[in-house]
């Protein structure tokens, strides 16, 4: 049953990368294909690169299903395109989505391979943030990872919340929601009241402007 859960979570979040990555690409003057391509990236990224670090072999190599996934994505966008792009916070909701249930799945699998706890949060939050790197990267625009954006710490403290309640023993399938529900809390607050980390100001700038000024 808890193989199911997580099965069913990794596909829910398959979908939403997948919507959030051709939502993105859209007006990027990118084909269908090209889109597909940018959708699957989104939402397989992640996960193949916390495999790579896992050395096992990355997990759509071995199931087909998350190809089938994006194409259903692609096919929902192209049928409900005005509905979806027209609603600005179309990417925000599918990518918010996206991201707590894929840390999760990052949580689960890392688990299961008997790695400690800090690992496990990093693995979560690798699954949940590195495919929208690879999106944004792909687009040429900069990765959300890196802007002010709570985006990261928002894994992190899923993955927190996760081990708290493994550690007064809730069900599985409770714990997953829990924490899933905390990353995609998080940063809906974060956006909502604008919360964000400080801006790195460039140091040589501000030394350049000292000695402009003596």
């Amino acid at each position: 049953m808890e193989i199911n859960f997580t099965t069913l979570i990794d596909l829910v979040g398959t979908f939403a990368f997948a919507i959030s990555g051709i939502r993105r690409a859209s007006g990027k003057q990118i084909d269908w294909f090209g889109a597909y391509i940018i959708g699957l990236v989104t939402a397989i990224g992640g996960g193949t690169t916390r495999d790579v670090l896992l050395d096992v072999r990355p997990f759509w190599m071995v199931d087909g299903k998350y190809f089938l996934t994006t194409g259903v994505a692609l096919l929902a966008a192209l049928l409900f395109k005005y509905k979806l792009f027209r609603w600005g916070k179309s990417l925000f909701v599918f990518d918010s989505i996206g991201l707590g249930l894929f840390t999760i799945v990052g949580i689960s699998k890392s688990l299961e391979a008997g790695l400690p706890f800090w690992v496990c949060i990093a693995m979560g939050a690798i699954t949940g943030s590195v495919g929208g790197v690879m999106r944004d990267v792909l687009i040429n625009e900069v990765p959300l990872l890196f802007r002010k954006d709570i985006y990261a710490l928002a894994c992190i403290a899923g993955g927190v919340i996760y081990f708290i309640c493994n550690y007064f023993n809730l069900p599985t399938s409770v714990t997953e929601l829990i924490a899933a529900l905390t990353v995609i809390g998080c940063r809906i607050i974060a956006i909502k009241f604008h919360i964000h980390l400080p801006i790195l100001t460039s140091i040589s700038t501000q030394d350049g402007d000292k000695e402009n000024k003596t």
